[in-house]
């Protein structure tokens, strides 16, 4: 009996529809999400950044990227600022550009493209033994991290994203 059953569940799991139809209603009993329709308007927004690997660094870029597509790149409207202060330092150090090259590259061309701007803590390089001379040129370098998100937020009134 348990031989006929098992057969029957794999036939009928190998029938086209079959499955997911089943797996949906045990899946999925309160239904399914609806999408919201929200126009965003545009905005200043400030990321504050600190991750350890590059992998990191790219969600972080497409996710700046992603929102700088939401507000049509629109300069007037909207500024994108990434505050740089963590262990991807490194990355954007001249030295390191035959490592990170596209990563780079995506980076700088966010700044070329639209309102969004890279800046550097200053201490937190120093701390990784860079220089602002060692950072490459479409980044700013800032006093202090910190303090340049601080006042992003309190005196130009940036959003404050993580």
């Amino acid at each position: 009996m348990k031989i006929a059953l098992s057969s029957a569940l794999l036939a009928a799991a190998l029938l086209p529809g079959a499955l997911p139809a089943v797996a949906a209603g045990k899946a999925a009993p309160w239904g399914q999400a609806a999408l919201q329709q929200i126009a965003y308007a545009p905005q200043k927004t400030v990321y504050d950044v600190a991750v350890s690997n590059a992998k990191e660094l790219e969600g972080v870029i497409d996710r700046v990227s992603f929102l700088n597509n939401f507000y049509e790149a629109n300069p007037f409207d909207s500024a994108i600022v990434v505050v740089l202060h963590g262990d991807e330092i490194p990355m954007f150090a001249i030295k390191n550009l035959d490592k990170h090259r596209e990563l780079m590259e995506r980076a700088r061309s966010l700044t070329q493209a639209g309102p969004i701007e890279f800046r550097m803590c200053v201490v937190a390089a120093r701390a990784r033994g860079f220089a602002p001379a060692d950072i490459h040129g479409f980044v700013k370098m800032v006093p202090m991290a910190d303090a340049e998100i601080v006042r992003l937020q309190r005196e130009d009134g940036y959003a404050y994203m993580r």
